[in-house]
């Protein structure tokens, strides 16, 4: 078990298995010494526990809660390509998406869900540049997606 998954392990929490791919693309490519995970969505166990926009159907609280299932999905993907998160010498960027009501403005704040998960989980090594994004609608009405880049140690 790498000391990633073990921290992991720690807070309670397991690294779940790649969700697969929606469409035409692939959870996570690497690029020299990066990793870039495609948008993941909140899945559990491939389906979505809640469905809407937040500041409506969802509640920020939520949401947060699932930009972390989000960040966790991501690090899945990231270990499907490198094989051991202790690879990673830092998370990046994040950018997370939040599928939000017409007056919600509390997108930074559901992506801290994804945020601090990766600086819980990486330490130093989990601070990263960030967006945080609302928009109208994503893939399968889900509330919240979040990509990451990964630099990965020589």
């Amino acid at each position: 078990m790498s000391a990633v998954e073990a921290k992991l392990a720690e807070l309670g929490l397991t690294l779940p298995e790649v969700v697969p791919p929606l469409a035409s693309y692939q959870p996570a490519v690497q690029s020299g010494p990066y990793v870039y995970t495609a948008g993941q969505l909140p899945m559990v166990e491939g389906k979505l526990p809640v469905t809407g926009k937040v500041g409506a159907e969802v509640t920020p609280e939520e949401a947060k809660d699932l930009a972390r299932t989000c960040a966790l999905n991501a690090l899945a993907a990231v270990k499907s390509v490198v094989g051991d998160l202790d690879r990673i010498a830092r998370v990046v960027k994040v950018v997370g998406f939040v599928a939000s009501a017409s007056d919600f403005t509390g997108q930074p704040g559901v992506v801290n869900g994804a945020s601090e998960l990766l600086g819980q989980v990486l330490g130093d090594k989990g601070v990263h540049a960030r967006s945080a994004v609302g928009v109208a609608v994503l893939p399968l009405d889900a509330p919240v997606e979040v990509e990451i880049q990964v630099e990965l140690a020589p």
